[in-house]
């Protein structure tokens, strides 16, 4: 019996290892959406035998057939949702559905759709170990249209977290518990990190607590040191097994951990009985790379494990919410992904073509000097300015003063604590910033603080009354940078403030970005 059984084993192995080739000459042969078409990530799992069990993108499908809704969004103009699909079967994103419905307003991503038809759909996280910031103790919902990219040419939308932002499913169907294996990877950006806990993808605890030792198995993305870390300053791929952030079979450093910086980021975690795995790569070229492959931690409480089954995205087991990062798309698994497997998801993830998005309003390309010009109907010469650490919009024109044309001008730097969006350095101020407080901007020496580089970023989109850019606060996503009363704030479309207010809401957050007045 022994004999046969390993024949039996090896046969199927090998045959799944064929499947996997097939679909592998398929993807390194297809091009754009013909290769969409014929098969995608969760087509390469189910025919490695490790089928999915949820499957989540805000940008493409994750199956050559699937033809449904990615996403739903909400808008602050009316609280009307509409469903974002897809230009094709098994293509990408229909972003024009979600730039046309949000037009002249903001949106917040509401639903993320599971693609696997099992329903395990990721909606606004509830309270737990830690309550959220929105009502009823929930999380934030991510601004819809903060992390643009492009996938195979087209523009799609990623999900931005900023602290305070969660997803979750505590009601799944199909996800590993106990020990049962599994497998899962998402792709994120890079770039967009911090040390707050813990930015999280895969496998946690149904009642939003912390149940203990093993009770979760997810991706982590971040650069936080309390649980564990690689080399250099990070951030680092680990795994989060609840109390604990994992990189080897060691509680703390593991040196085959590196730091890692792809603006696209596929990160891997897989287990079964005593046996777990990271892998990782650059999701826009080459390969993956294993950074551990052996025996579960040796600490105690984690073999076995105790999965319980929830989905969670962008927070902690627990709820802990104090994360940032971006989100594009990610799956779990039924059983254990051969390397095979995930080697042929990566080759399918790069063919995508996954490239940073750059369309709409004026160019700001770090280390040029730009000038912020208002667009209401009113205000048209006035210019976002400083007077010392004051802020404010003036005119300013060719027959303006040296000095105030130089306060009108700002030096554009890669986001201080997203490199993805920008940070505005005073031109004649160096070291000095445009950074909020209490919600109204202010020029700050930079300290080198945390705090300070959130507060010192912002992220760009096209402008929300189609002229310009408008500028998300990087810390509180959902306020953009808005002229009211000549002064300028971080204003939400509505709210309890008097510059909230939802008249002129979409021309007042709307700059354009110019030359400056001074070289």
């Amino acid at each position: 019996m022994a004999p046969l059984s390993r024949y039996r084993h090896l046969r199927r192995a090998t045959l799944a290892l064929a499947a996997v080739g097939a679909l592998v000459a398929g993807v390194l042969t297809g091009a754009g959406t013909s290769q969409a078409a014929t098969s995608q990530p969760c087509d390469i799992y189910a025919a490695g035998g490790t089928p999915c069990v949820a499957a989540h993108s805000t940008t493409r499908a994750l199956y050559g057939s699937y033809n449904g809704a990615l996403y739903q969004v909400r808008r602050a103009s009316d609280n009307a949702t509409r469903d974002v699909g897809l230009l094709a079967a098994g293509g990408v994103a229909n972003a024009a559905t979600q730039d046309s419905f949000c037009a002249n307003t903001s949106c917040l991503i509401t639903i993320i759709y599971d693609q696997s038809g099992r329903g395990n759909h990721l909606t606004q996280a509830p309270p737990g170990g830690f309550s959220g910031p929105a009502p009823g103790g929930y999380d934030n919902l991510a601004d819809a249209s903060l992390a643009p990219v492009k996938v195979g040419g087209s523009k799609a939308y990623g999900v931005f977290v900023a602290p305070g932002t969660g997803y979750r499913n505590n009601n799944t169907n199909g996800v590993a518990k106990g020990d049962q294996p599994e497998g899962m990877y998402a792709i994120l950006d890079g770039t967009h990190y911090n040390g707050g806990c813990c930015f999280d993808y895969g496998n946690a605890e149904t009642n939003s607590r912390d149940n203990g030792n093993g009770t979760m198995e997810t991706i982590y993305f971040g650069n936080i040191k309390v649980w564990g870390y690689g080399t250099g300053n990070g951030p680092w791929v680990m795994a989060d097994l609840e109390n604990g952030l994992f990189s080897g079979i060691n509680a703390g450093y593991n040196a085959n951990d590196p730091s890692v910086s792809h603006r696209f980021l596929t990160a891997i975690v897989k287990g079964e009985p005593n046996h777990w795995s990271i892998r990782a790569g650059n999701a826009a070229s080459g390969s993956l790379s294993t950074y551990y492959n052996g025996a579960r931690p040796n600490v105690s409480g984690y073999n076995p494990m105790k999965k319980e089954g929830a989905i969670i995205l962008g927070i902690g087991g627990d709820n802990s919410h104090g994360s940032a990062g971006t989100f594009y798309e990610g799956v779990m698994t039924s059983g254990y992904p051969t390397d095979a497997t995930e080697n042929a998801v990566q080759a399918n993830i790069v063919a995508a073509g996954y490239t940073t998005y750059s369309g709409g309003g004026g160019v700001l390309t770090p280390g040029s000097t730009v000038s912020l010009r208002a667009t209401t109907a009113c205000c048209t010469t006035r210019y976002i300015n400083h007077s010392g650490a004051t802020v404010a919009t003036g005119v300013v024109s060719s027959s303006s003063s040296a000095t105030d044309k130089a306060n009108a001008s700002w030096i554009v730097r890669a986001g201080l604590a997203n490199s993805s969006c920008v940070s505005f350095e005073s031109k004649n101020t160096a070291g000095s910033y445009l950074r909020h407080q209490n919600y109204q901007l202010y020029l700050q020496g930079n300290d080198g603080s945390a705090l300070f580089a959130a507060d010192a970023t912002f992220c760009p989109e096209a402008g929300k009354n189609g002229q310009g850019n408008s500028f998300a606060s990087s810390n509180f996503p959902t306020r953009y940078l808005r002229h009211y009363g000549n002064n300028v704030y971080i204003a939400s479309n509505g709210g309890s403030n008097t510059f909230d207010a939802t008249n002129l809401w979409a021309d007042d957050v709307s700059w354009v970005v110019s030359a400056p007045w001074t070289p």
